[in-house]
């Protein structure tokens, strides 16, 4: 590891990775974070995550909108784009502890976060349909590890 004023350097092997460093504070990201989530969402990650990525080939190719309607134990999932009369949705069976609820997400998002996890199950914890989620796994972390990840929600067209 090197460093200066404004970049450091770290070398491993082959690979130099060079970063400019920001000056100033450091924003407090904990704020952003919501507090009070009573609704919760327990499911298998690899039955959510193959039925997103088939849902949102139907989603519109601009917002890559998805609509998560929770009710029960029943997670529906569905997409439609207008403009090429495409339609898809599909349910599942979940844990669902909270009020019933349907909320929107861009697919990208939930895609990349639940591809980059190896948990078998993840939580997904919400307090409205215009307030951030927290996804975070169940299981499968190294002792001592933890993982928050932060999905902003869309508004939904209806």
């Amino acid at each position: 590891i090197e460093y200066n004023d404004s970049n450091a350097k770290f070398s491993f092997d082959n690979t130099e990775l060079i970063c400019r460093l920001i000056d100033g504070k450091y924003p407090n990201y904990e704020a952003v974070i919501p507090k009070e989530n009573p609704n919760k969402l327990t499911i298998s990650r690899n039955q959510i995550l193959s039925s997103v990525r088939r849902v949102s080939i139907f989603s519109n190719k601009t917002t890559h909108q998805i609509r998560l309607k929770i009710a029960g134990a029943e997670l529906n999932i569905s997409a439609e784009d207008i403009d090429y009369s495409n339609k898809a949705e599909e349910r599942l069976t979940c844990s669902y502890q909270g009020d019933d609820m349907q909320i929107g997400f861009n697919s990208r998002f939930l895609v990349e976060m639940l591809g980059n996890l190896t948990s078998e199950e993840i939580c997904l914890e919400m307090s409205l349909p215009n307030r951030a989620g927290i996804l975070t796994p169940i299981d499968g972390l190294d002792e001592g590890e933890m993982i928050t990840m932060l999905v902003m929600p869309v508004m939904l067209n209806n």
